[in-house]
């Protein structure tokens, strides 16, 4: 029998690692979304280059969205550095 949940990649631990460490969020979801990237730009054979992060963070209050979206940019510098090429950020503070 065969497994149909994908493995779990090790860039993704890692992103999960840096949000946790650099924003301490109540909530964090991260998604390897390479797969449906598949022949565009930065898409690599093995994926882990496309990512959606839903995050919910006390950093965030009082911020912009783009001020949020730079406090996410700068936890993952590390991951662009190495290959990450696509992020789609959903930043909140809580109870938003």
């Amino acid at each position: 029998m065969t497994s149909t949940t994908p493995p779990v990649s090790a860039r993704k631990n890692r992103i999960e690692a840096a949000l946790l460490a650099e924003l301490s969020p109540s909530y964090v979801n991260v998604i390897d979304d390479s797969e449906r990237h598949r022949g565009h730009g930065g898409w690599r054979e093995g994926g882990e280059t496309h990512f959606v992060v839903e995050v919910v963070s006390a950093a965030f209050e009082g911020k912009s969205r783009l001020a949020r979206q730079r406090l996410v940019m700068d936890a993952l510098k590390a991951e662009f550095d190495t290959g990450l090429h696509a992020l789609s950020v959903t930043a909140r503070a809580p109870g938003e």
